[in-house]
């Protein structure tokens, strides 16, 4: 009978002890595990985008608020930028990286190669979501198809950059950066491709170019938006039916050069010396921006054939801002064994010639890709 009192007082005791212990973190746990569940929840929910800063007009500052063409690109550092911008909190889970601090019209072959080898490494991780490029609006779409071309992922892939700097009187910066993730994070976007976010817009990089140099609406594509972004909702009207990402046959995981390629811009007298100069620096193809459908003046017609015919690869394309360059007008492309860049403006079908070379394509190859790509 002693023996079963004293177990249970020491039993009580025991319990006691703990409850002094226990009782506070356990009715801390009691009355916190709703909102703190609901808090764990509402974060794991989110998506996870990574913003890759490369500098740009986006990370620039004017000297007064009346600068909105007059000012220093890439001087605001990314964790600044985010930090600048609380409602992406609400969005989604963001963290962002410095790649480079440029302005975009310096960018040249190795940032593009040091830029997509990144994104194709975060893409391939399971806590990303989507992958968010700042940038230079100057050779925004040139990366923008880059990317395009060479990142095997259906993550969505979004690149922004704007046309005032933050401290300018309505910059647009901060809204088209918010829309970038938004999208970046949508499951709706995913395998669309890589998009440029800006002006409320939604563009596949293929189509969109830089129009005009200092409005807020500056990115078109001939072939109308994807959709629009409307206060973080995703309204999507048509999708890109060219081959990207993972559809590409270029791989930016075997990709560690690029091959020199140039452009000859056309003009009223113009004469070879472009030409004969390119090709005499190394040029392994030269993509000709002709004029109207692509046009070739008389002069420029055996220079072009003969660097032809030291295996330098002619691509004939247009420096009209729309339309489409047709195969055989004007020129006999056949018979002299030229390509044409279909709709593709001159500083885009660039990038599709150097990936084609990296691969060892010869004309009928890289026509096949304009049509393709």
């Amino acid at each position: 009978m002693q023996k079963q009192v004293f177990r249970q007082s020491l039993l009580a005791a025991t319990i006691a002890v703990l409850g002094i212990f226990s009782a506070p973190g356990a009715a801390l746990a009691q009355d916190a595990s709703p909102a703190a569940a609901q808090a764990a929840q509402a974060q794991t929910a989110k998506p996870n985008v990574v913003v890759l800063a490369t500098g740009g007009t986006i990370a620039g500052a004017g000297a007064s608020t009346v600068n909105s063409a007059t000012y220093t690109a890439a001087k605001v550092p990314v964790d600044k930028l985010l930090a600048g911008l609380p409602e992406l909190t609400q969005i989604a889970n963001v963290r962002g990286e410095q790649v480079f601090q440029i302005a975009s019209e310096s960018f040249t072959n190795d940032n593009l190669l040091t830029l997509a080898k990144r994104v194709s490494q975060l893409s391939k991780q399971s806590d990303v979501d989507g992958i968010v490029i700042t940038h230079g609006t100057d050779t925004l779409a040139e990366t923008a198809y880059f990317l395009s071309l060479t990142v095997h992922t259906d993550k969505p892939i979004a690149v922004v950059g704007s046309m005032r700097p933050g401290t300018a009187l309505s910059a647009d910066g901060a809204l088209n950066l918010v829309n970038a993730v938004s999208v970046a994070g949508s499951k709706d976007a995913r395998g669309k491709g890589v998009f440029v976010t800006m002006n409320d817009e939604i563009n596949t990089a293929r189509d969109v170019n830089k129009d005009i140099n200092i409005q807020t609406a500056a990115f078109k594509s001939q072939w109308g938006p994807l959709g629009m972004v409307v206060e973080g909702k995703n309204y999507w009207f048509r999708a890109p039916v060219k081959r990207h990402t993972m559809n590409s046959e270029f791989n930016i995981d075997n990709i560690d050069k690029l091959p020199q390629v140039d452009i000859v811009y056309a003009y009223g007298s113009v004469q070879p010396t472009a030409v004969n100069a390119l090709v005499d620096a190394g040029a392994k193809a030269i993509i000709h921006a002709g004029t109207g459908n692509g046009s070739v003046a008389d002069r420029m017609v055996k220079p072009l054939q003969d660097a032809r015919g030291k295996g330098v690869l002619i691509v004939r394309s247009a420096r009209v801002p729309y339309g489409f360059v047709l195969r055989n007008a004007e020129q006999p492309d056949d018979k002299y064994d030229w390509v044409v860049a279909h709709d593709m403006r001159p500083e885009k079908a660039r990038l599709l010639t150097m990936l084609a070379l990296t691969k060892g394509a010869n004309t009928k190859d890289l026509q096949r890709m304009f049509w393709e790509y």
